[in-house]
């Protein structure tokens, strides 16, 4: 399945839970905020935003991450578009 995860550099404070959480999915950059890292790329293709295929275990993984952050800003979306984190 595709998920697409996105973060919100503007309410990201780079708590870093999200990095110790999945750090195979997340990394602080430069400017101490989350970036997404693409699981079947080199870690230097970070981004605030990525569609990335996971498994059950890597979207359970991710959601644990979103759930960590402290000012929730780390959105993830289904392949429809349904924001699935945080709920509506």
């Amino acid at each position: 399945m595709k998920l697409r995860i996105k973060v919100d550099p503007d309410l990201c404070i780079g708590a870093a839970s999200c990095v110790t959480v999945s750090p195979e999915t997340f990394q602080l950059n430069d400017e101490n905020k989350a970036v997404v890292l693409d699981h079947s790329q080199e870690p230097n293709g970070r981004t605030y935003e990525r569609w990335i295929e996971v498994n059950d275990d890597e979207k359970e993984n991710i959601f644990l991450a979103a759930q960590s952050c402290p000012t929730l800003a780390i959105f993830i979306f289904d392949e429809e578009g349904k924001q699935l984190f945080p709920e509506l």
